[in-house]
């Protein structure tokens, strides 16, 4: 199989990728350096972690290094974004195409692929609007009642799964000095979260608490000095939780933090019904850390008090950190066992084997 992963990057990565990408004026050493943090790894197959000859893989939205290969390839300067990457889709004569961006690059882009490419999937575990994905061979995702959405709109859709990236057994080994972590965004869309994060902040002064958080473009402002004038206190954090708020971590940094805390507090947004999963509940069992989570129907290998902790409210979640921490000994055995069911179940190796045969039957 020669295979083509195109993936993408959120907004707020970019300045830490240009900050360790820094003097890296080719395609391939930019590449490099964003492979080896790890940002996204849970989602890429084996062949592009290992570095197999059959597997390209990109981002199609990173600019910088898309035009690094434009320029090394000799394309004209003004050539656009989405023709530079079927350009290296061309190069690499790639007969599968896996699509994590599908909504940047949706059914009128797959409909342009070179006639080399057999079979096209996409991954896409959000609702995505009007979004047009019919095209692809696939619609993959982890979340059920949105894969049955894209089956309604005539996708075939099958469900997949992100795999514990192989480097995370690097982490997690030494004391665990943070109490709490939550690690993710922050914005008006987020209100379950909010609360929830409201009332864990107060724990504070007992017990070393740590968010970093990607907040939106209008909570930013709202909390600048030009933004206390503006009407936007719907947008404003709450001051306990803005006190002890840090910026966003991602890739290996995200890793490191997970690696250091006991509990890692997770909160699903209103996307997916009932349906729980989302890649930060890998990130935390495969570091390690005691997931504590909202309740809802978990995939295999996340069962509340087995391998995992759940809540049912802001102050339930607090009374399970709290009992948590009282028996702490206890608890790692739970986050003990978590980490072992996803590096058994969610491997690498088990990924690309159902990647496989999702490509041989489509």
């Amino acid at each position: 199989m020669r295979l083509f992963q195109n993936s993408g990057l959120y907004p707020s990565y970019v300045a830490r990728l240009d900050q360790l990408a820094r003097g890296k004026d080719e395609f391939a050493a930019r590449r490099s350096v964003f492979l080896a943090d790890r940002f996204g790894a849970l989602h890429f197959l084996e062949p592009v972690l290992t570095g197999d000859p059959d597997a390209f893989f990109t981002n199609g939205d990173d600019e910088v290094l898309q035009r690094q290969w434009a320029r090394q390839s000799g394309l004209p300067a003004n050539t656009s974004l989405e023709d530079i990457l079927l350009a290296q889709i061309e190069h690499h004569r790639a007969d599968v195409f896996y699509n994590m961006d599908p909504v940047r690059y949706p059914s009128a882009f797959v409909r342009r692929l070179p006639g080399s490419v057999k079979k096209t999937l996409c991954w896409r575990a959000a609702p995505s609007g009007g979004a047009d994905f019919s095209a692809y061979g696939a619609v993959l995702g982890n979340f059920p009642s949105i894969l049955e959405s894209w089956r309604k709109a005539g996708c075939r859709a099958e469900l997949f799964f992100p795999a514990v990236d192989p480097v995370m057994t690097e982490y997690g080994h030494g004391d665990r000095q943070i109490d709490v972590l939550f690690v993710g965004g922050y914005s008006r869309h987020h209100r379950a979260r909010a609360r929830v994060l409201e009332e864990v902040a107060k724990l504070a002064g007992k017990v070393r608490v740590v968010f970093r958080l990607d907040s939106s473009r209008l909570t930013r402002l709202a909390e600048s000095t030009i933004g206390t004038w503006l009407p936007l206190g719907k947008h404003r954090r709450p001051r306990t939780i803005a006190q002890i708020a840090h910026g966003p971590a991602f890739g290996r940094e995200l890793y490191e933090l997970l690696g250091s805390a006991k509990i890692a507090l997770n909160g699903a947004i209103d996307m997916a019904g009932r349906d729980r999963g989302n890649m930060r509940c890998f990130e935390a069992m495969g570091c390690g850390a005691l997931l504590l989570s909202d309740s809802g129907n978990y995939p295999e290998g996340m069962d509340p008090n087995k391998s995992i902790l759940t809540y049912t409210s802001p102050g339930a979640c607090v009374e399970a950190i709290e009992s948590a921490l009282s028996d702490w000994e206890r608890m790692k055995s739970v986050a003990d066992r978590g980490r072992r069911e996803v590096e058994d179940r969610y491997s690498k190796k088990r990924q690309w084997l159902l990647f496989n045969d999702l490509v041989e039957s489509i």
